[in-house]
């Protein structure tokens, strides 16, 4: 549990299989709280879902006595599938994206050729923030930052003096997140992460990701200050044309995620399968040498 003076308190949840992280995030004064990044199981081989994780999310939500309004989303995640509709649907909370979903939605839709039957205006989530749209998490103040690179539809959680940062940046010595994705740009990105470093030094930066470099313990939180000054990629004043030649560099030499290709047409409607057949069965597509 991470918690701070006037800020909130965040409970962190690592998911092993994806190294992800999801957060709980409430404050301690009105035990109102949001879910973010809410990570569905997903057994590749056996083609099943399971939903062991977020039902621990869902244990501390219930042993704390919270209560959820939001199931947020940094972005249409690539490595892994999301259990936001799930949590949603289970707690009556609203589930959030930042509105450039929209622009995921129709790539998807185009590389899957899911048809006219899939909407792609972002009505599978309950809300889609606008730029620097302003909410509350109990009595603290939360902004939304859209912060693209990685994808087009990245958002960045400020809420109190944590930020939520998704796959932008990681953890310093992690770097930043790739963008050789369909509509990503290192150029974008470096912009977005500007932004980011521009937030007060002591700000609590909370990543998506870890993949303990070097062997190092599993970890998920920074502030803005170390961030500014020791990240691999941005730290230290970096240019953006630097930035640019060092991201596009490492991403050549990237494999695609294991589950992006399921995990993008279950997360483009919020975490949930596509619609069942007639027998009851969903099924994935798998679209050959998109990627």
């Amino acid at each position: 549990m991470s918690q701070s003076a006037g800020g909130p308190d965040v409970l962190a949840f690592f998911h092993a299989g994806t190294s992800s992280i999801s957060y709980l995030v409430s404050d301690p004064a009105t035990r109102r709280a949001a879910i973010i990044d809410a990570v569905l199981d997903y057994s590749a081989r056996a083609g099943r879902t399971a939903t062991g994780f977020a039902d621990r999310i869902l244990a501390a939500v219930a042993e704390r006595q919270l209560t959820v309004d939001w199931v947020l989303e940094t972005h249409v995640h690539a490595d892994h599938l999301s259990a936001g509709a799930y949590c949603r649907d289970r707690l009556g909370s609203r589930l959030a994206i930042g509105a450039n979903v929209t622009a995921v939605q129709s790539m998807v839709r185009d590389a899957y050729e899911l048809g006219a039957e899939f909407a792609t205006d972002g009505r599978q989530f309950d809300h889609r923030f606008r730029p620097d749209e302003r909410f509350n998490v109990g009595n603290l103040d939360a902004v939304v930052h859209f912060t693209p690179g990685h994808t087009p539809a990245c958002v960045t959680y400020v809420i109190g003096d944590a930020a939520f940062v998704g796959d932008t940046l990681f953890m310093p010595d992690g770097g930043t997140a790739r963008c050789d994705f369909p509509g990503g740009s290192a150029a974008t990105l470096y912009r977005s992460i500007r932004r980011i470093l521009a937030l007060p030094d002591a700000t609590r930066v909370f990543t998506a990701h870890d993949y303990a470099p070097g062997g190092r313990p599993y970890a998920w939180e920074s502030t803005v200050a170390a961030q500014r000054r020791d990240n691999t990629h941005v730290g230290g004043g970096v240019t953006e044309a630097k930035f640019v030649a060092i991201r596009e560099a490492r991403d050549k030499t990237l494999e695609a995620p294991a589950l992006i290709l399921p995990a993008l047409q279950v997360n483009v409607r919020g975490g949930r399968l596509p619609p069942p057949d007639e027998n009851g069965r969903s099924f994935l597509k798998i679209p050959v040498n998109w990627l």
